[in-house]
């Protein structure tokens, strides 16, 4: 028997999560902030909800919902990022508005025009409740995208963030035409910073080399599908921000993200050299070419170290 959902937020990622389990046989319904009117209606007589808005829809959306929320019901989170204010993941932003709901995060590489295409993928449906991971994994797994489980839901969230920041950097360097050489140390030299936003959230380094991490780099780095990808070639054509993302018309989770990870990496003294060459090219501080030289020309030390 399938579950009855409900999809909040149908943009690209929310509308292929309503047609791959509605294919499935789940029977569900959504809402979107476009129709108007309250979700809270959905709430009733139902197994699960998804909510894949971007993280700035987040506030708006939990105000409404904010009091009404079953405290059995199941959330996942499908939004990436961290927010530039209270520097906290979207699983965390759910829990502080809506109380300790059952809480899921899903991640991966999941390129929605791909998906909606038909071709396969795989993400990562990361949940401290090992039972309740296991069970909407059955439920939700299906043709076209499989699910594996984890029990690290911030790190898998701290690796979604971090992996836009990376292929931002990864567009610009394409559109430098830096080379193969060049990507490759970026994205090797990018998976360590991620690690230390990761470690430093409290999350699990495995996280860094799963679906979320890895996997989500690789899809994400070197494809045009890529909304963050697609800002780091346009920037590197001399594009400003402003420019770049009216050119994409769509959210770049990963400018957003940039700015949260320098903020928490300030008082940690965390080293996060990529994103700040990303933010000093955001920021019209530094020209794209002469951060790829800043990078490079870094005091040398151990790979090891982060």
């Amino acid at each position: 028997m399938g579950l009855r959902i409900a999809v909040l937020g149908r943009g690209a990622w929310g509308q292929t999560l309503i047609d791959i389990w509605s294919r499935q046989g789940h029977q569900v319904g959504s809402w979107s902030r476009r129709d108007g009117g309250s979700p809270v209606p959905l709430l009733a007589s139902i197994d699960l909800v998804a909510v894949a808005v971007s993280l700035v829809g987040i506030e708006p959306l939990a105000k409404l919902l904010k009091g009404h929320w079953p405290a059995s019901l199941p959330l996942i989170s499908c939004s990436k990022g961290i927010d530039l204010e209270q520097l906290a993941t979207p699983s965390q932003l759910w829990q502080q508005a809506l109380g300790s709901m059952p809480c899921l995060v899903l991640s991966g590489p999941n390129l929605a025009a791909e998906l909606k295409q038909g071709l396969p993928a795989a993400s990562v449906l990361a949940c401290s409740d090992a039972s309740l991971g296991q069970r909407l994994q059955d439920q939700l797994s299906g043709e076209g995208l499989r699910l594996y489980t984890n029990q690290d839901p911030i790190g898998t969230e701290a690796a979604g963030a971090l992996k836009n920041v990376i292929a931002v950097a990864a567009g610009i360097s394409d559109g430098l035409r830096l080379g193969a050489n060049a990507k490759a140390s970026l994205l090797c030299r990018g998976l360590a910073e991620m690690g230390v936003v990761i470690e430093g959230l409290g999350g699990s380094a495995s996280s860094l080399y799963g679906l979320a991490g890895l996997g989500d780099l690789l899809a994400t780095a070197n494809s045009p599908l890529s909304r963050n990808y697609r800002c780091g070639v346009l920037l590197a054509e001399g594009r400003t921000e402003e420019e770049a993302v009216a050119e994409i018309a769509a959210t770049v989770e990963g400018i957003r993200t940039a700015r949260a990870a320098l903020k928490l990496a300030r008082p940690h003294h965390w080293k996060l050299p990529i994103c700040e060459q990303v933010v000093a090219v955001l920021d019209t501080q530094i020209r794209p070419a002469d951060a790829v030289r800043a990078l490079m020309e870094r005091e040398l030390k151990p790979e090891a170290q982060k």
